[in-house]
């Protein structure tokens, strides 16, 4: 058997088409325009590289968009003030703030400053909490992503076991909980594996889905899947260069081993990549519709 690859950039670009439609169509019938303002602080690379792509993309689809670039000196209360400014701006629905922030900055006093309505990361303890009793206003983005990937690609997931592996706060344990809820496209059986169970390759094994957020290459080999399952490749590791520089990039799966057993598949990259940008696209769409009163 070889897998059938599930397509991040494909399904992405659907969710895209139907985001500008929408857009679009709050224009023109309700003067509404989508705004969405990212901050970074500091000059990670990596965070340069991402705030930039959803810059572009919130471009493309028609957001307003802002963008602020802070020194890595920037302290606690300024960082603060500018969250509380972008709360009180009317033309703003959504406020990304690019994480990791440098060491000196507290990450949590940060996100908890963020109007629960404008967090279009869904990481505000209230819009946490409105995910564990499934009345969640957003989603995680990746988590999200994952959710839809499966969606689109006519996977079953209620009924399905499905395990994950890590228990991260920004995937692991929100798409075990989004898969759990009774509901579409969820009432899924979740096991959740992490650095502290004893045997992961026994829990993988029973999985019809497999998530796979580990953190590191190659976490989940051939032997420790069984044939028929459909695996969600989260992570992405850097694990050399090409002889022209260009980065070589693999997920926490052996990939060419496990995709000889599985059904469907992710690659990396072009798997959940691409879904988490457009997954913050559509939240803040979402967003700038609860504050007119639209949703």
């Amino acid at each position: 058997m070889t897998a059938q690859l599930i397509s991040g950039t494909e399904i992405a670009k659907q969710i895209r088409e139907e985001l500008r439609q929408e857009i679009e169509q709050l224009k023109a019938k309700h003067n509404l325009v989508p705004g969405l303002v990212t901050v970074l602080v500091g000059a990670d690379p990596a965070s340069h590289v991402y705030v930039g792509q959803k810059e572009k993309t919130s471009k493309d689809l028609g957001i307003y968009s802002e963008r602020y670039d802070l020194s890595e000196k920037t302290t606690q209360k300024e960082l603060i003030d500018l969250v509380n400014k972008l709360n009180n701006d009317p033309r703003i629905h959504g406020i990304l703030v690019q994480m990791p922030l440098p060491k000196h900055l507290n990450e949590a006093e940060v996100l908890f400053a963020i109007n629960p309505k404008k967090d279009v990361d869904g990481f505000h303890p209230v819009n946490v909490g409105k995910l564990m009793i499934g009345e969640p206003d957003y989603l995680p983005c990746t988590p999200a992503g994952i959710q839809q990937l499966l969606i689109r690609s006519g996977i079953k997931i209620e009924g399905a076991e499905v395990v994950v592996v890590g228990r991260s706060n920004i995937v692991g344990k929100p798409i075990a909980n989004i898969l759990l809820q009774k509901g579409k496209g969820a009432n899924a059986t979740v096991t959740v594996c992490h650095t502290g169970t004893r045997d992961i390759a026994f829990h993988t094994r029973r999985a019809d889905i497999l998530i796979v957020a580990a953190g590191r290459p190659k976490a989940v080999t051939g032997d420790m899947v069984k044939e028929g399952v459909v695996v969600i490749d989260v992570g992405v590791n850097e694990i050399g260069k090409t002889a022209e520089g260009k980065r070589i990039l693999v997920g926490d799966v052996d990939f060419d081993a496990v995709k000889e057993k599985a059904k469907a598949i992710t690659p990396v990259p072009g798997g959940v990549g691409p879904m988490t940008i457009t997954m913050l696209m559509l939240n803040t769409v979402k967003a700038a519709k609860f504050a007119a009163g639209l949703s």
